[in-house]
């Protein structure tokens, strides 16, 4: 499943592409057609992005939006046009003079008024994304749970946005059992790895891909092979069991929590430190 910078960058390259300029809407595969023929020919008046809930904005008051989950098998193609003949699997199409998107596979693509879609921001956790959003709302639940912050860092009620890459690569980053419970973690501490979210987040929409390992434990900078993976980017322990930790040599490890792998080096993130 996409993470939430993936989803910030679809905000912003929908705004660079469609803002501001009249939009056609179609839904080829004819799930969203009624709501399509309701919005073509209107302009997209603003973006917005919260965690892994993306938002199109249409219409001069902005009280219409169309609201898109990806979930596990959603994709996007965005290009210039002519756009290629639509297959019957996308659902969402919009196109202006330049450009278009192709949504296919969402598990979410609904088209909302902006109470709902309050009622949806209302829902979901501090974004580390989102300019206005802070720490303190999301420590205050963990400070109060016996889960383990690696499940907490995943719950969308808690922080949106974090999916299983940032989890795995913020608690190494921070030195951080993942099976340390809420409870135990300072606010300080708690901090720390939020600036931290909000530094590799903000890098990861730029580049549009999850780099995590600081200069110095860059392949270049170690002397090592760069990472081979379809996920692609520099990270100090996803999907790297059992091979060894980059800083210290002791194998990574992975194991089942919450119905998702985790992934850590037990030498660098310690069990039974806390603080």
């Amino acid at each position: 499943m996409p993470e939430g910078h993936t989803i910030h960058r679809l905000a912003q390259d929908h705004a660079e592409r469609f803002a501001g300029k009249k939009t056609t809407v179609t839904s080829p595969q004819g799930k969203f057609s009624d709501a399509a023929a309701l919005l073509t020919g209107q302009e997209l008046a603003r973006t917005e992005a919260h965690g892994k809930h993306l938002f199109l904005g249409f219409g001069a008051s902005v009280d219409t939006w169309i609201h898109i989950h990806l979930g596990l098998f959603g994709k996007y193609t965005l290009g210039e046009t002519p756009a290629p003949p639509p297959t019957d699997t996308v659902r969402l199409r919009l196109a202006n003079d330049t450009h278009y998107s192709d949504l296919r596979g969402p598990t979410t693509c609904a088209l909302i008024t902006d109470a709902e879609k309050q009622a949806i921001h209302e829902r979901l956790g501090p974004d580390p994304l989102r300019p206005d959003d802070a720490p303190s709302k999301a420590y205050a639940r963990i400070s109060r749970s016996r889960t383990t912050i690696a499940a907490l860092l995943m719950d969308q009620k808690v922080i949106a946005g974090v999916g299983n890459v940032y989890r795995a690569e913020v608690l190494f980053r921070h030195g951080i059992d993942p099976y340390t419970p809420g409870k135990d973690l300072t606010e300080a501490r708690f901090t720390a790895i939020w600036d931290d979210l909000v530094d590799l987040m903000r890098d990861g929409v730029r580049a549009n891909r999850i780099d995590t390992v600081r200069p110095e434990h860059t392949p270049e900078a170690m002397n090592r092979p760069p990472r081979v993976d379809d996920h692609g980017g520099e990270v100090y322990v996803y999907r790297r069991a059992p091979q060894p930790c980059h800083l210290c040599g002791t194998p990574v490890r992975t194991a089942e929590l919450a119905a998702r792998n985790l992934f850590w080096c037990p030498s660098c993130q310690p069990a039974g430190q806390s603080g």
